[in-house]
Parts: structure tokens; sequence; C-alpha cells
């Protein structure tokens, strides 16, 4: 499932997401780290519900905090489940804030105009993923965390379990009920757009 993948402009050189992983760094190297894996962050940070005026501050808060702790990950496991654990608990944070318990919409973001797929193409992508956009935020942070990083960012539930730190059975039942609400907002979603 591909969702929202957004390339913040200003922060990445422009490399898609996939060279970046493959890419050899040593993930201790905070330089490393940060060069290819911040469009990963960006987006785990804006699929958790963090307001695009927000995003920018909020990864490099993310960086900060992996800064800090980076002599704390262990290099045998995955790196995306360990950010993928900070990210959620700088989210969990913004949104416990009380000036980001409620958005005001003027409208659907505009994209940049792009000659490339025909424009019935793109505008059934974007239309995609609206509407996994608005499903995902009818979902509870804890339930919308362990879906993201399974459904979409497809690691593992003893990875996921880790980098959230909730017992196994708790993610896996975490997860079923999401893929529930989940199924259940896109049908709301798609009802109210009829």
């Amino acid at each position: 499932m591909i969702v929202t993948e957004h390339d913040p402009h200003s922060q990445s050189s422009g490399v898609s997401e996939r060279a970046t992983v493959d890419a050899a760094y040593s993930p201790v190297e905070f330089a490393g780290v940060y060069g290819a894996e911040f469009t990963y962050v960006w987006n785990t940070l804006r699929r958790l519900g963090v307001w695009e005026r927000d995003l920018e501050d909020l990864c490099h808060d993310v960086f900060v905090i992996v800064f800090r702790i980076l002599d704390q990950y262990d290099a045998r496991r995955p790196i995306r489940p360990w950010l993928f654990g900070i990210a959620f608990r700088v989210a969990s944070d913004y949104r416990r804030s009380a000036r980001h318990r409620r958005e005001v919409t003027t409208g659907a973001a505009v994209d940049a105009p792009s000659t490339a797929p025909p424009a019935d193409e793109i505008m059934q992508r974007r239309e995609r993923q609206r509407l996994v956009m608005q499903a995902l935020e009818a979902l509870e942070l804890e339930r919308r965390a362990v879906f993201v990083m399974h459904e979409i960012d497809g690691h593992v539930m003893p990875d996921i379990a880790a980098a959230l730190g909730v017992p196994l059975n708790t993610a896996y039942s975490r997860l079923r009920l999401a893929r529930a609400d989940f199924a259940a907002a896109v049908e709301r979603v798609r009802g109210g757009a009829r």
C-alpha cells in the first residue's frame, strides 16, 4: 500500500526513499542516519497526524532525540522501527498539546503540477491518498501507529512492539482493532462522498 509519500524538497536531495534505505551508511553515525532517514521520519510524522505546518519542526525534534540517544541504538536491529518509536512519542506529545486538538481546514493541499502521468491518474492517486489520510485520522493514535508501521511501512510485529514499548499481544490486538476501525472509516468516508 503506497500512502502519501512526501519528499520535503527543502531537506532532501531528491533521492527516492527506497534508494536511501539501500544506501550504505553506518547506523551509529548521526549524519548518515539523518541523511538516509529524514524523508522516512517526515512521512511517518505526517501519517501520524502532524500538520503540514509543523512537520519540519517536529522532524528536527525527532532527530535531536536521535542525536542524544544514538549510543543506545542496537545496530543489529532495523533502524526504522526504532526511529518510528521516537517519532510516535514526539507525535503523541504534539497531539496532546491543546493547540493541536482541532484543525480548521481551508481545502485540499495543492501539489506542484507534474507532466509525467496523465491528469486522471494523478486525480485518482490523490483521491486514494485523501481517503487513506481521512481514514487514518479516524484511528486513535496507539492503533494508528501499529497500523502505519505494519500495513504501510511493512514492519514485523516484534519490531513494532519493541519500538512502541508494548507487549507483543497488545500490538497484535491494536493492529486487529485498527484494521477494523480503518475499514469502517473508509466506508464512512466513501459513503459521505456520494
